[in-house]
């Protein structure tokens, strides 16, 4: 584990987003609201923001921290047939939250994949990445295509 006991305790922000493509069957049903298990949204929404306050325990030697924000929204892309997600995590310490935000964002698409691998089994995750960060001693950085 770094020793991140002498860096300042700041602000820190990160962003990540993600996106799932299904076929118009799936993705009818999910902005429909016509998904045999519930309310997609809502219940990658709850799994994303509860996978972020577990990241530490997933991920090896990754610091725990304290959150004391997290959202995880949705846009469905309709010509596209893709639903894309954006994860931000806020935390007042001496390390950052992209890791809690990256996994935020992985989860809560492989709950919709989960919901929805019914009407098909050939959906794809994809482009879980960084969108951006603040705070610390490394600065600002924002993913070329976030700007």
């Amino acid at each position: 584990m770094v020793d991140v006991s002498n860096k300042e305790t700041t602000l820190r922000t990160a962003v990540a987003g993600g996106e799932i493509t299904m076929n118009e069957q799936a993705f009818r049903a999910v902005i429909e609201g016509n998904i045999k298990k519930g309310d997609v949204f809502g219940a990658a929404r709850i799994a994303g923001i509860l996978a972020a306050k577990k990241t530490s325990g997933l991920i090896p030697l990754c610091h725990t921290l304290v959150m004391e924000f997290c959202s995880i929204g949705f846009t469905p892309v309709e010509d596209s047939l893709t639903i894309k997600t954006r994860c931000t995590v806020k935390v007042t310490g001496k390390t950052g939250a992209e890791m809690e935000a990256l996994t935020g964002a992985a989860v809560s698409l492989l709950t919709i994949y989960d919901m929805c691998k019914y009407l098909d089994r050939s959906i794809i995750i994809g482009n879980v990445r960084l969108m951006e960060k603040s705070g610390g001693k490394s600065g600002h950085y924002i993913y070329k295509e976030a700007q």
